[in-house]
């Protein structure tokens, strides 16, 4: 595995010294501050580039953008509405200025409206530290006593409902803007201010797309768009629902390991690939990570190795859970990291080049100094490096000679 790390330009907290610090040899960054469905210009990625490939000084970092995460896809390209067109001929043309730059490998999403969704993007752990978290009956709260959505009540089981009623009931006045203000910030340009009124429209637009339509709509952008990928040496790769599991009426096409067997069957191309979320597909109980891994590993183009605790207390698809330490969690970690080397390993057999899938330690715990940063949800310094360095030590352990030579004595003694 090539070990990246996330960074979201110049005004991240985290700075290009410090991710030399944390032994990271390559970089996953996209061009936030430009519009979906705009052109990515080559002047604008050859920036970007130049900000990685240098430090403070002016001195040569040796890091390189390796990962676009993500190139955007429209919410007009989702619903098929508006300039959908145009922003299908940008996405391609962008495709083509990132080939010209040398990158080779681009993640996007296709949640309808809410990229990610929690909760709580600080919750407090025993330690003193914090983690983001998604909590389904304080967004039960959201959905049905402050959107006020239709048919809201008709999408949790009882114990939620009664559970949701109770703690809006006794919630005070701290709640509903916690609420509202962190649910925003999953939106595409979350960087602006949204309200209630403004997630209404949104979601009014989705009322008539059904699963159904919204996984064809996928399949149509992928008939377009990977074609131009394949003849450029481009990997395209989706990354999974967060969660996977549908939220306020919204269709959910990228869940489980049937919805990308689906999509990678309906384009069946080397550059349509998959973007192997261990946290977001682990937050669903019948997502086997390891095994996924072992048969979709042909296809999987990037990774994001991070880990989930699912709460008990709910059996359903649909379940509160919280950002675990990256050794613990339900995701068996060490199984899955060698269902990965595994992958790797016949890659090299088959004489690939892309031996190496690229890696990123992905979220993390706020710990020690990070709780004093304000970085991006999800994205601390210490707490991700905690996570890299504990990765590392297993890739390191099930890569070792003396493994491979113990494996070996023991199937010899087997026979």
């Amino acid at each position: 595995m090539k070990q990246t790390w996330r960074w979201f330009g110049p005004h991240d907290t985290v700075s290009v010294e410090e991710m030399l610090q944390c032994g990271v040899e390559g970089v996953v960054s996209a061009l936030h501050h430009l519009p979906n469905g705009s052109i990515w210009s080559k002047e604008e990625i050859q920036k970007r580039q130049a900000e990685i490939g240098h430090k403070r000084d002016g001195s040569p970092s040796k890091l390189t953008w390796d990962v676009v995460e993500s190139l955007p896809v429209s919410e007009a390209i989702k619903k098929q509405k508006g300039p959908y067109l145009k922003h299908l001929k940008n996405y391609k043309t962008s495709l083509e200025h990132l080939a010209l730059s040398g990158i080779e490998v681009i993640c996007y999403n296709f949640m309808p409206l809410l990229d990610w969704t929690r909760t709580d993007l600080n919750w407090q752990l025993p330690h003193g530290g914090s983690c983001m978290r998604f909590d389904l009956i304080d967004f039960a709260v959201f959905d049905i006593y402050l959107l006020q959505r239709a048919r809201a009540l008709e999408a949790y089981p009882e114990d939620i409902l009664a559970a949701a009623k109770e703690r809006y009931q006794n919630s005070g006045t701290e709640l509903a803007p916690k609420l509202i203000r962190n649910i925003a910030a999953g939106l595409p340009g979350s960087t602006e201010k949204h309200s209630l009124d403004d997630l209404r429209g949104h979601l009014a637009e989705y009322d008539q797309i059904s699963a159904e339509r919204l996984r064809q709509n996928l399949i149509d952008f992928l008939s377009e768009v990977v074609p131009t990928a394949e003849a450029l040496g481009l990997r395209l790769c989706c990354h999974p629902d967060d969660p996977p599991f549908p939220l306020l009426g919204l269709p959910r096409v990228m869940s489980s390991e049937d919805d990308y067997l689906k999509i990678l069957t309906a384009v069946d191309s080397f550059a349509n690939g998959v973007t192997l979320c261990s946290g977001s597909l682990g937050a669903r109980a019948d997502n086997d990570l390891p095994s996924m891994m072992e048969r979709l590993g042909h296809r999987v183009h990037f990774l994001h190795l991070r880990n989930v605790h699912r709460e008990a207390l709910h059996h359903h698809i649909q379940g509160s859970f919280y950002e675990d330490e990256h050794l613990k969690g339900d995701t068996d970690m060490v199984a899955l990291i060698a269902a990965i080397l595994q992958e790797e390993n016949r890659r090299k057999a088959q004489g690939r080049k892309d031996i190496n899938i690229p890696m990123r330690p992905d979220h993390g715990q706020d710990i020690l100094d990070d709780l004093k940063r304000q970085s991006q949800p999800g994205y601390p310094l210490i707490g991700r490096m905690k996570g890299l360095a504990e990765l590392r030590g297993i890739i390191l352990a099930l890569s070792h000679p003396q493994m491979a030579f113990n494996q070996i004595n023991n199937h010899d003694r087997a026979f």
